[in-house]
Protein backbone atom coordinates (compact mmCIF):
# COMPACT_ATOMS: atom_id res chain seq x y z
CA UNK A 1 0.00 0.00 0.00
CA UNK A 2 1.40 3.38 -1.00
CA UNK A 3 1.57 6.33 1.38
CA UNK A 4 -1.27 8.00 -0.55
CA UNK A 5 -3.44 4.89 -0.15
CA UNK A 6 -2.59 4.73 3.54
CA UNK A 7 -3.62 8.37 3.95
CA UNK A 8 -7.00 7.81 2.28
CA UNK A 9 -7.70 4.86 4.59
CA UNK A 10 -6.79 6.99 7.61
CA UNK A 11 -8.89 9.94 6.42
CA UNK A 12 -12.03 7.84 6.48
CA UNK A 13 -11.22 5.74 9.53
CA UNK A 14 -13.32 6.27 12.69
CA UNK A 15 -10.09 6.50 14.69
CA UNK A 16 -7.38 9.12 14.30
CA UNK A 17 -4.10 7.54 13.26
CA UNK A 18 -0.55 8.46 14.23
CA UNK A 19 0.08 9.52 10.63
CA UNK A 20 -2.79 12.01 10.55
CA UNK A 21 -1.76 13.31 13.99
CA UNK A 22 1.76 13.97 12.70
CA UNK A 23 0.31 15.85 9.72
CA UNK A 24 -1.98 18.10 11.77
CA UNK A 25 0.52 21.00 11.95
CA UNK A 26 0.79 20.96 8.16
CA UNK A 27 -3.02 21.03 7.96
CA UNK A 28 -3.09 24.11 10.15
CA UNK A 29 -0.71 25.87 7.76
CA UNK A 30 -2.79 24.74 4.81
CA UNK A 31 -5.94 26.05 6.49
CA UNK A 32 -4.29 29.41 7.13
CA UNK A 33 -3.34 29.68 3.46
CA UNK A 34 -6.89 28.76 2.38
CA UNK A 35 -8.41 31.35 4.73
CA UNK A 36 -5.99 34.06 3.58
CA UNK A 37 -6.68 33.42 -0.10
CA UNK A 38 -10.45 33.55 0.42
CA UNK A 39 -10.10 36.74 2.47
CA UNK A 40 -8.08 38.38 -0.32
CA UNK A 41 -10.85 37.62 -2.80
CA UNK A 42 -13.51 38.95 -0.42
CA UNK A 43 -11.52 42.14 0.08
CA UNK A 44 -11.04 42.60 -3.65
CA UNK A 45 -7.25 42.34 -3.48
CA UNK A 46 -7.60 39.28 -5.71
CA UNK A 47 -10.30 39.85 -8.32
CA UNK A 48 -13.05 37.51 -9.45
CA UNK A 49 -13.95 37.99 -13.10
CA UNK A 50 -17.53 37.76 -14.29
CA UNK A 51 -18.49 36.27 -17.65
CA UNK A 52 -21.32 37.70 -19.79
CA UNK A 53 -23.57 34.74 -18.82
CA UNK A 54 -24.33 33.23 -15.40
CA UNK A 55 -22.11 30.44 -14.11
CA UNK A 56 -23.13 27.40 -12.07
CA UNK A 57 -20.15 25.86 -10.26
CA UNK A 58 -20.40 22.19 -9.25
CA UNK A 59 -17.59 21.14 -6.94
CA UNK A 60 -16.75 19.68 -3.57
CA UNK A 61 -14.68 20.46 -0.50
CA UNK A 62 -13.03 17.04 -0.34
CA UNK A 63 -10.48 15.40 -2.61
CA UNK A 64 -11.56 12.32 -4.50
CA UNK A 65 -14.68 11.41 -6.40
CA UNK A 66 -18.10 12.46 -5.21
CA UNK A 67 -20.17 12.31 -8.41
CA UNK A 68 -19.53 15.83 -9.71
CA UNK A 69 -19.29 14.95 -13.40
CA UNK A 70 -22.55 12.93 -13.60
CA UNK A 71 -24.26 15.79 -11.77
CA UNK A 72 -22.88 18.33 -14.26
CA UNK A 73 -24.28 16.24 -17.13
CA UNK A 74 -27.65 15.92 -15.38
CA UNK A 75 -27.89 19.65 -14.66
CA UNK A 76 -26.94 20.58 -18.22
CA UNK A 77 -29.65 18.25 -19.49
CA UNK A 78 -32.24 19.61 -17.04
CA UNK A 79 -31.41 23.24 -17.87
CA UNK A 80 -31.66 22.51 -21.60
CA UNK A 81 -35.12 21.02 -20.99
CA UNK A 82 -36.11 24.28 -19.28
CA UNK A 83 -35.13 26.46 -22.21
CA UNK A 84 -31.47 27.26 -21.48
CA UNK A 85 -28.55 26.66 -23.81
CA UNK A 86 -25.81 25.33 -21.50
CA UNK A 87 -22.09 24.97 -22.07
CA UNK A 88 -19.52 23.33 -19.81
CA UNK A 89 -16.01 24.29 -18.68
CA UNK A 90 -13.56 22.05 -16.90
CA UNK A 91 -9.94 21.93 -15.75
CA UNK A 92 -9.41 18.69 -17.63
CA UNK A 93 -7.31 16.82 -15.08
CA UNK A 94 -4.94 14.13 -16.27
CA UNK A 95 -4.07 15.71 -19.61
CA UNK A 96 -0.71 15.08 -21.29
CA UNK A 97 0.14 18.72 -21.90
CA UNK A 98 -1.32 21.90 -20.51
CA UNK A 99 0.10 25.05 -22.07
CA UNK A 100 -2.79 27.12 -20.72
CA UNK A 101 -4.59 27.46 -24.04
CA UNK A 102 -8.32 26.60 -23.93
CA UNK A 103 -9.32 23.51 -25.93
CA UNK A 104 -12.77 22.92 -27.39
CA UNK A 105 -13.47 19.23 -26.78
CA UNK A 106 -14.74 17.08 -29.63
CA UNK A 107 -16.64 13.82 -29.07
CA UNK A 108 -13.87 11.86 -30.79
CA UNK A 109 -10.99 13.65 -29.03
CA UNK A 110 -8.05 11.92 -27.37
CA UNK A 111 -8.64 11.74 -23.59
CA UNK A 112 -4.89 12.28 -23.11
CA UNK A 113 -5.33 15.67 -24.79
CA UNK A 114 -8.56 16.86 -23.17
CA UNK A 115 -9.10 14.71 -20.06
CA UNK A 116 -11.43 11.80 -19.44
CA UNK A 117 -14.31 13.64 -17.74
CA UNK A 118 -14.55 16.49 -20.31
CA UNK A 119 -14.64 13.90 -23.09
CA UNK A 120 -17.55 12.13 -21.42
CA UNK A 121 -19.40 15.43 -21.07
CA UNK A 122 -18.78 16.33 -24.72
CA UNK A 123 -20.26 12.98 -25.73
CA UNK A 124 -23.42 14.02 -23.91
CA UNK A 125 -23.90 16.60 -26.65
CA UNK A 126 -22.88 19.83 -24.90
CA UNK A 127 -20.07 22.20 -25.88
CA UNK A 128 -17.13 21.69 -23.52
CA UNK A 129 -13.93 23.72 -23.17
CA UNK A 130 -11.02 22.75 -20.94
CA UNK A 131 -8.37 25.08 -19.53
CA UNK A 132 -6.52 25.56 -16.27
CA UNK A 133 -7.96 29.10 -16.19
CA UNK A 134 -11.76 28.64 -16.09
CA UNK A 135 -12.34 32.30 -17.01
CA UNK A 136 -10.35 31.80 -20.21
CA UNK A 137 -12.24 28.56 -20.81
CA UNK A 138 -15.58 30.35 -20.44
CA UNK A 139 -14.57 33.14 -22.81
CA UNK A 140 -13.38 30.62 -25.40
CA UNK A 141 -16.64 28.69 -25.06
CA UNK A 142 -18.76 31.80 -25.61
CA UNK A 143 -16.64 32.84 -28.59
CA UNK A 144 -17.28 29.50 -30.29
CA UNK A 145 -20.87 29.09 -29.07
CA UNK A 146 -22.39 32.57 -28.66
CA UNK A 147 -25.89 31.10 -28.19
CA UNK A 148 -24.78 29.63 -24.86
CA UNK A 149 -26.63 31.44 -22.05
CA UNK A 150 -25.37 29.55 -18.98
CA UNK A 151 -22.06 27.87 -18.16
CA UNK A 152 -21.78 24.89 -15.84
CA UNK A 153 -18.29 24.46 -14.35
CA UNK A 154 -17.25 20.89 -13.60
CA UNK A 155 -15.25 21.31 -10.41
CA UNK A 156 -13.80 24.71 -9.55
CA UNK A 157 -15.49 25.46 -6.24
CA UNK A 158 -12.10 26.74 -5.07
CA UNK A 159 -11.36 28.54 -8.38
CA UNK A 160 -12.47 31.91 -7.05
CA UNK A 161 -11.16 33.83 -10.04
CA UNK A 162 -14.31 32.72 -11.87
CA UNK A 163 -17.30 34.62 -10.46
CA UNK A 164 -20.37 32.45 -10.11
CA UNK A 165 -24.13 32.87 -9.81
CA UNK A 166 -24.73 29.48 -8.18
CA UNK A 167 -22.46 27.27 -6.06
CA UNK A 168 -23.23 23.58 -5.58
CA UNK A 169 -21.15 21.32 -3.34
CA UNK A 170 -21.39 17.55 -3.78
CA UNK A 171 -20.72 15.18 -0.89
CA UNK A 172 -20.53 11.39 -1.01
CA UNK A 173 -22.90 10.43 1.81
CA UNK A 174 -21.03 7.19 2.54
CA UNK A 175 -17.69 8.92 3.13
CA UNK A 176 -19.07 12.31 4.20
CA UNK A 177 -16.21 14.62 5.27
CA UNK A 178 -13.98 11.87 6.61
CA UNK A 179 -12.11 12.78 9.77
CA UNK A 180 -12.95 16.46 9.30
CA UNK A 181 -9.33 17.60 8.95
CA UNK A 182 -7.91 19.73 6.18
CA UNK A 183 -5.26 18.41 3.81
CA UNK A 184 -2.99 16.54 4.29
CA UNK A 185 -4.21 15.19 7.66
CA UNK A 186 -7.71 14.84 6.21
CA UNK A 187 -9.55 15.01 2.89
CA UNK A 188 -10.84 18.60 3.17
CA UNK A 189 -9.80 21.27 0.67
CA UNK A 190 -11.70 23.86 2.72
CA UNK A 191 -13.22 23.84 6.21
CA UNK A 192 -16.57 22.11 6.67
CA UNK A 193 -18.10 25.55 7.34
CA UNK A 194 -17.70 26.26 3.61
CA UNK A 195 -20.84 24.17 3.07
CA UNK A 196 -22.81 26.85 4.93
CA UNK A 197 -21.90 29.35 2.20
CA UNK A 198 -22.92 27.45 -0.96
CA UNK A 199 -26.35 27.66 -2.55
CA UNK A 200 -26.96 23.92 -2.37
CA UNK A 201 -25.37 20.79 -0.93
CA UNK A 202 -26.04 17.61 -2.90
CA UNK A 203 -25.55 14.25 -1.21
CA UNK A 204 -24.68 11.28 -3.41
CA UNK A 205 -26.51 8.29 -1.91
CA UNK A 206 -26.79 4.65 -2.88
CA UNK A 207 -30.06 4.10 -4.71
CA UNK A 208 -30.65 0.70 -3.17
CA UNK A 209 -30.07 1.64 0.45
CA UNK A 210 -30.08 5.40 0.77
CA UNK A 211 -27.42 6.97 2.90
CA UNK A 212 -26.78 8.93 6.07
CA UNK A 213 -27.91 12.52 6.24
CA UNK A 214 -25.03 14.78 5.21
CA UNK A 215 -26.62 17.91 6.64
CA UNK A 216 -30.14 19.33 7.06
CA UNK A 217 -31.62 20.60 3.81
CA UNK A 218 -29.22 18.73 1.54
CA UNK A 219 -30.58 17.60 -1.81
CA UNK A 220 -30.04 14.00 -2.84
CA UNK A 221 -28.60 12.43 -5.95
CA UNK A 222 -28.44 8.80 -7.05
CA UNK A 223 -26.56 7.19 -9.92
CA UNK A 224 -28.82 5.01 -12.05
CA UNK A 225 -26.96 2.31 -13.98
CA UNK A 226 -27.94 1.11 -17.42
CA UNK A 227 -26.94 -2.08 -19.22
CA UNK A 228 -23.24 -2.74 -19.66
CA UNK A 229 -21.73 -1.67 -23.01
CA UNK A 230 -18.81 -3.29 -24.74
CA UNK A 231 -15.93 -0.84 -24.74
CA UNK A 232 -14.78 -1.60 -28.30
CA UNK A 233 -18.35 -1.49 -29.67
CA UNK A 234 -20.90 0.43 -27.54
CA UNK A 235 -23.73 -0.88 -29.71
CA UNK A 236 -23.31 -4.24 -27.98
CA UNK A 237 -24.97 -4.31 -24.56
CA UNK A 238 -25.49 -6.88 -21.82
CA UNK A 239 -27.43 -6.98 -18.54
CA UNK A 240 -25.74 -7.35 -15.18
CA UNK A 241 -26.84 -10.99 -15.02
CA UNK A 242 -24.36 -11.78 -17.81
CA UNK A 243 -21.51 -11.16 -15.38
CA UNK A 244 -22.69 -13.24 -12.45
CA UNK A 245 -20.26 -16.07 -11.79
CA UNK A 246 -16.54 -16.61 -11.90
CA UNK A 247 -13.85 -15.11 -14.07
CA UNK A 248 -15.04 -11.50 -13.73
CA UNK A 249 -12.57 -8.72 -12.93
CA UNK A 250 -13.18 -5.01 -12.35
CA UNK A 251 -10.78 -2.09 -12.84
CA UNK A 252 -11.37 1.45 -11.59
CA UNK A 253 -9.20 4.55 -11.89
CA UNK A 254 -11.62 6.98 -10.26
CA UNK A 255 -11.54 9.08 -7.11
CA UNK A 256 -13.25 6.38 -5.04
CA UNK A 257 -12.81 2.96 -6.70
CA UNK A 258 -14.62 1.24 -3.83
CA UNK A 259 -17.87 2.92 -4.87
CA UNK A 260 -17.77 1.20 -8.28
CA UNK A 261 -16.84 -2.15 -6.78
CA UNK A 262 -19.65 -1.90 -4.23
CA UNK A 263 -22.08 -1.04 -7.01
CA UNK A 264 -21.12 -4.27 -8.76
CA UNK A 265 -21.61 -6.16 -5.50
CA UNK A 266 -25.13 -4.71 -5.23
CA UNK A 267 -25.85 -6.07 -8.73
CA UNK A 268 -24.84 -9.55 -7.63
CA UNK A 269 -21.53 -9.40 -9.51
CA UNK A 270 -18.56 -10.80 -7.58
CA UNK A 271 -15.50 -9.39 -9.33
CA UNK A 272 -11.81 -9.47 -8.55
CA UNK A 273 -10.94 -5.86 -7.78
CA UNK A 274 -8.14 -3.85 -9.42
CA UNK A 275 -8.09 -0.26 -8.04
CA UNK A 276 -5.96 2.40 -9.71
CA UNK A 277 -5.29 6.08 -8.90
CA UNK A 278 -7.78 8.70 -10.06
CA UNK A 279 -7.34 9.64 -13.75
CA UNK A 280 -5.03 6.65 -14.24
CA UNK A 281 -3.67 6.49 -17.77
CA UNK A 282 -4.66 2.95 -18.71
CA UNK A 283 -2.45 0.87 -20.98
CA UNK A 284 -3.07 -2.47 -22.66
CA UNK A 285 -0.98 -4.19 -19.99
CA UNK A 286 -3.50 -3.13 -17.33
CA UNK A 287 -6.17 -5.19 -19.06
CA UNK A 288 -3.97 -8.22 -19.79
CA UNK A 289 -5.60 -10.19 -16.98
CA UNK A 290 -5.04 -13.91 -17.37
CA UNK A 291 -8.18 -16.00 -17.03
CA UNK A 292 -10.63 -13.10 -17.08
CA UNK A 293 -13.79 -13.81 -19.05
CA UNK A 294 -14.95 -10.24 -18.50
CA UNK A 295 -13.31 -7.00 -17.38
CA UNK A 296 -15.71 -4.35 -16.07
CA UNK A 297 -14.98 -0.63 -15.76
CA UNK A 298 -16.58 2.80 -15.47
CA UNK A 299 -17.35 5.01 -18.48
CA UNK A 300 -14.63 7.39 -17.32
CA UNK A 301 -12.06 4.62 -17.56
CA UNK A 302 -13.52 3.19 -20.76
CA UNK A 303 -12.77 6.32 -22.83
CA UNK A 304 -9.08 5.73 -22.12
CA UNK A 305 -9.24 2.05 -23.07
CA UNK A 306 -11.17 2.18 -26.36
CA UNK A 307 -8.06 1.88 -28.57
CA UNK A 308 -6.91 -1.41 -27.09
CA UNK A 309 -9.93 -2.92 -25.31
CA UNK A 310 -10.94 -6.38 -26.47
CA UNK A 311 -14.29 -8.14 -26.55
CA UNK A 312 -14.15 -9.01 -22.86
CA UNK A 313 -14.04 -5.34 -21.74
CA UNK A 314 -17.35 -3.78 -20.69
CA UNK A 315 -18.27 -0.44 -19.11
CA UNK A 316 -21.20 0.53 -16.92
CA UNK A 317 -22.92 3.79 -17.93
CA UNK A 318 -24.58 5.75 -15.13
CA UNK A 319 -26.93 8.71 -15.10
CA UNK A 320 -27.40 11.06 -12.16
CA UNK A 321 -30.94 11.46 -10.86
CA UNK A 322 -31.50 14.65 -8.87
CA UNK A 323 -34.32 16.34 -7.01
CA UNK A 324 -36.49 18.58 -9.20
CA UNK A 325 -36.32 21.06 -6.34
CA UNK A 326 -32.59 21.46 -6.96
CA UNK A 327 -33.20 22.38 -10.59
CA UNK A 328 -35.97 24.74 -9.47
CA UNK A 329 -33.52 26.48 -7.14
CA UNK A 330 -30.89 26.83 -9.87
CA UNK A 331 -33.38 28.05 -12.45
CA UNK A 332 -34.73 30.64 -10.02
CA UNK A 333 -31.26 32.05 -9.39
CA UNK A 334 -30.43 32.06 -13.11
CA UNK A 335 -33.66 33.83 -14.04
CA UNK A 336 -32.99 36.31 -11.25
CA UNK A 337 -29.50 37.02 -12.56
CA UNK A 338 -30.96 37.74 -16.01
CA UNK A 339 -33.09 40.55 -14.60
CA UNK A 340 -30.52 41.86 -12.12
Amino acid sequence: MTLADRLVVDWYSPRHSLLTALLRPVSLLFGAAVALRRALYRAGVLRSLRLPVPVVVVGNITVGGSGKTPLVAALARALAQRGFTPGIVSRGYGRDRDDGAPILVAADDDPARVGDEPLLLARNGYPVVVARNRVAAGRALLARHPACDVIVADDGLQHYRLARSVEIAVVDARRALGNGFLLPAGPLREPASRLDQVDAVVALIAAESGGPAVRPGAFTMTLAAGNFRRVDDPRVTAPASSFVGGGVHAVAGIGNPARFFEELDAMGITATRHPFPDHHRFAAADLAITGARAILMTEKDAVKCERFAGERCWCLPVEARVDDALVDLIEGKLRGSETA
